[in-house]
């Protein structure tokens, strides 16, 4: 959510009648984040979010703001886009595509205790069912497609050691989804990018997740992965914190419980998850682009992660097999 495309405040002035919003009154950007350029804005009937999308086109966006409509509806808490008088949701802005959404209460928890990492895999459950019936379908453009692309574009920048791990967990990865237990697991849109930034809490209570920019088609077991790698865990070490870690786990499957093949295949998926990161990180940093408030995040910190998974059994999806039944 750097800012790459600024907009002021005569720009919005401009843009936003057609949305029946009143006149704008402000806009600042919001600095966190690397993809899209991401503002505040005031209006005389409220507070919201205006991004205008760098890298995604007016082809590809209706996955991502139809989802999020698709969600708000059935009881999710995510932003709901803003259409104009015409119904769009998705208009020109500079030459490129932009959105307004709705804002969410709160602030985002960088410090979660069990109980926000129980509202959190509640909530991805819920949001895994209530996407089951969405007709658009997008692969995860951050799967292992990309993996594959970006592999030889960062191993140059890497020491021996480095160079040693992408390539190994690479071809484990490849193995793998490779096999009948990949094929195995449930699947539908998944979020691919829920961070403590991108989510909302007022106190314990969850108030919403944000940032769906990243979704795509992809098993929920990865979604999962992807989010335990960021809110159970030591940020210093890497280390998964076993209480977080289970209220997330518990707190999920009683929504959705997991099945066999998925506990099978749980570390595979943590270590998926660990990698796309690192990938995307040393991307980010040694191939950055220009943009105003922009800070690459240190992929370092993915890498301690991955090799933690390497090294270190997953803990149980479910206590027992009795969970299942």
């Amino acid at each position: 959510m750097a800012v790459f495309t600024p907009v002021t405040l005569d720009d919005l002035t401009q843009w936003i009648p057609p949305f029946s919003l009143g006149k704008a009154l402000a806009i600042r950007g919001i600095s966190s984040g690397i993809e899209n350029s991401n503002f505040f804005i005031d209006t005389e009937r409220g507070e919201y979010v205006l991004t205008v999308f760098e890298n995604l086109s007016f082809e590809q966006l209706p996955f991502y703001l139809e989802l999020m409509r698709h969600l708000a509806q059935r009881g999710v808490l995510v932003p709901e886009p803003i259409a104009n008088q015409q119904g769009r949701i998705i208009n020109p802005l500079h030459g490129k595509p932009a959105a307004i959404v709705t804002k969410l209460e709160g602030d985002c928890q960088l410090a979660p205790a069990a109980v926000h990492c129980a509202e959190v895999g509640a909530m991805l459950a819920k949001m895994h069912l209530a996407a089951q019936d969405f007709t658009i379908r997008q692969p995860n453009l951050r799967g292992l497609s990309w993996w594959r692309e970006t592999t030889p574009v960062v191993l140059p920048y890497l020491p021996q050691d480095g160079q040693q791990l992408l390539r190994s967990e690479m071809a484990f990865q490849e193995s793998f989804a490779a096999s009948q237990a990949y094929g195995e697991l449930p699947s539908g849109p998944v979020h691919a990018d829920l961070f403590r930034n991108n989510v909302m809490f007022d106190g314990e209570r969850l108030t919403g997740f944000f940032d769906f920019y990243f979704a795509g088609c992809d098993t929920w077991l990865f979604d999962l992965a992807v989010t335990v790698n960021d809110w159970c865990i030591d940020p210093a070490s890497g280390e998964l914190d076993a209480a977080r870690t289970r209220a997330m786990l518990d707190a999920y499957h009683a929504v959705r419980p997991f099945s066999a093949a998925e506990q099978g295949a749980w570390q595979a998926m943590l270590r998926a998850g660990a990698l796309r990161f690192w990938l995307s990180r040393l991307y980010d940093f040694y191939l950055p682009r220009a943009a105003e408030m922009l800070t690459p995040h240190d992929p370092a910190h993915f890498e301690r992660i991955l090799r933690q998974r390497v090294a270190h059994p997953a803990p149980a999806l479910y206590s027992s097999l009795k969970a299942l039944y």
